[in-house]
């Protein structure tokens, strides 16, 4: 029986821990954390929703919850091993070898949630490295699948994925081969060329953004990104790039267009700071099932905290999808767009 707790975001949040382990990486026991957000007066929910988080991030997005829970989905975020409330004192922050590594809570979570009388239908919501992970999960979950008891995965929204490495074209070819080397026997060695706050104060309210969170677990300059991590996250991309099944129809969010500063200006807050939008548009295609891939003008790399008019599009882009995903069900109830997940461990 799941053991759910008081959480940081207070009144209507409540956390779990999921045990995981040792750590194959060699930094002790680890465990994730699965947030829950139930309003006081809120009606039995007959769908839900996983959130997962990217680098340098955990869940804080209160307004992304109460989002969903306003179209009817019970929602739950997942704090990875070593992010966020998941990480341990001794532990190196988001610092994992290999992605498949969080199939075990990703799983975890999905067995609570499908537990659930909600978890009949889940929608999964992923942002930038969450949105590489995610898939790379299913896709090996479609390939092993099999039987009636399975996790009801309806569908997917990926917010601005990590599809491909930005910068230059030598970065993807000849720096990858070098980080493939450095990374197998420096794993934690950190990636020179670090620290810009840029996209950071864009969203933080201590600075020029409107949000407040943790500094703590998510840090204005970022996390150091290591040679084992940008490794596993290289070895991802191959695996992307070569096509996967995920079984399910996937929205994608994007902003429209990329702005790269080593300052914060104004462009900042109108722009993906981070990642290079027309990578995410090259490489949508290769999720394996339907997939629509929406540009948001104005939006920042994190889409959802965006300023207020692209936010709200998003979100209103968000809600038509929802209700056509919830037609396609209706008019295929044998689960062409439904994926029965089996035996998963």
């Amino acid at each position: 029986m799941t053991t759910w707790m008081p959480d940081v975001l207070g009144d209507g949040y409540e956390q779990t821990t999921i045990p995981l382990g040792d750590d194959p990486d060699g930094e002790g026991q680890v465990e994730a954390t699965l947030v829950r957000y139930q309003p006081a007066d809120s009606p039995p929910f007959e769908k839900a929703v996983v959130y997962v988080h990217g680098f340098t991030d955990y869940f804080f997005q209160q307004h992304v919850a109460e989002f969903f829970a306003a179209q009817g989905y019970a929602f739950y975020a997942l704090d990875l091993r070593k992010c966020g409330r998941s990480l341990r004192d001794g532990q190196t922050p988001h610092f994992v070898t290999d992605l498949s590594f969080y199939d075990a809570e990703l799983n975890a979570a999905l067995g609570i949630v499908s537990a659930e009388p909600s978890g009949r239908s889940i929608v999964l919501v992923a942002h930038s490295t969450g949105g590489l992970i995610l898939p790379l999960w299913l896709d090996r979950l479609n390939r092993r699948r099999g039987g009636s008891a399975g996790l009801g995965i309806a569908g997917v929204v990926l917010n601005s994925p990590w599809f491909d490495l930005q910068g230059p074209a030598a970065i993807r070819s000849v720096g990858t081969t070098a980080i493939d080397v450095i990374g197998r026997f420096r794993a934690k060695t950190p990636v020179p060329g670090q620290g810009l706050d840029t996209y950071g104060r864009s969203l933080a309210s201590s600075h020029e953004g409107e949000w407040t969170y943790n500094l703590e677990w998510k840090p204005l300059t970022g996390f150091p990104v290591r040679f084992g991590w940008i490794r596993a996250i290289r070895h991802g991309h191959a695996a992307l790039h070569r096509g996967l099944d995920i079984g399910v129809p996937s929205l994608i969010l994007r902003s429209k267009v990329t702005h790269f500063s080593r300052k914060y200006s104004s462009r900042i807050d109108v722009a993906d700071a981070v990642l290079d939008v027309k990578q995410i548009a090259r490489w949508a295609g290769c999720l394996g099932d339907r997939t629509t891939v929406v540009p948001i003008e104005g939006a920042r790399h994190d889409v959802f905290l965006s300023q207020e008019e692209p936010r709200a599009r998003a979100f209103a882009e968000v809600d038509e999808w929802l209700g056509w995903l919830d037609r396609s069900r209706v008019e295929h109830p044998s689960g062409k767009n439904h994926t029965e997940i089996g035996a998963i461990s």
